[in-house]
């Protein structure tokens, strides 16, 4: 994972939607073969295959720091099949102010799911920061998607056409913003307390704001990013093809 390509190549393994599909016996084969592994009591036969199998099974399904199970729709694996359904209901043309409001409200109750299930939980954090984190995310998407909604519809210097596309683009600054709120209110205790740095063997060496810092900046930024091919391009796409 020293190159971009290969954490490219790791991150597909992680959200590969083939994982949804392993049994619990399978999963605690692969989890007890990492261990036999470790304390080097491997069975004969055993191929390196198999064990990235089940190291890319152990990741997909089990968070890293509490070694609990994530629950099917919150992983990374689930992200996809789960989040596709969301985000055709946010690019759905001639919203009413009650689908825009639940189709925001859906996709900002997804994402905090998932970005609580994967968190960085090294250091212990209330509910209470979860559920601000939550309702922060909630707001702000909804009244970006409504607010500006209700300034297109009113600007008359535009013609139904031009109106109808800036429409289409309403869901990505409304999704993008509040994906940067939800990520920011949800760890922002991380930004005051720090988060554990390790060495290159996996040692804790203390704890860093500025490693948070960097952490809370760059996954926010990828939230800003995340987005943007499946919400911005399928409107480009569609206006071109109408015309």
């Amino acid at each position: 994972q020293t190159s971009f390509y290969g954490r490219f190549r790791h991150f597909l393994d992680i959200i590969d939607p083939r994982t949804l599909f392993v049994t619990e016996s399978r999963l605690k084969e692969a989890v007890q073969l990492l261990e036999d592994y470790k304390h080097g009591t491997l069975p004969p036969g055993v191929t390196n295959k198999e064990l990235w199998g089940a190291q890319k099974i152990k990741q997909a399904i089990i968070h890293p720091d509490t070694n609990e199970t994530i629950f099917m729709p919150f992983r990374m694996s689930g992200y996809i099949p789960f989040g596709t359904p969301i985000v055709v209901g946010l690019l759905l043309p001639n919203q009413t102010l009650a689908s825009t409001v639940f189709w925001q409200w859906l996709n900002q109750s997804h994402n905090a799911c998932v970005n609580y299930a994967n968190r960085n939980a090294t250091k212990p954090s209330p509910t209470s920061k979860f559920i601000q984190g939550y309702l922060g995310a909630v707001i702000s998407a909804v009244s970006i998607a409504v607010g500006l909604n209700v300034l297109v519809q009113r600007a008359n210097k535009f013609t139904p056409a031009t109106r109808l596309l800036i429409q289409r683009f309403v869901p990505f600054p409304a999704v993008a913003s509040a994906n940067i709120c939800n990520v920011v209110l949800m760890r922002h205790t991380e930004l005051e307390e720090g988060i554990d740095v390790l060495d290159n063997n996996g040692n804790i060496v203390g704890s860093s704001r500025i490693a948070a810092k960097h952490a809370l900046l760059e996954t926010a930024l990828t939230r800003v990013v995340l987005p943007m091919p499946i919400l911005v391009l399928p409107p480009i796409i569609m206006s071109i093809l109408e015309k």
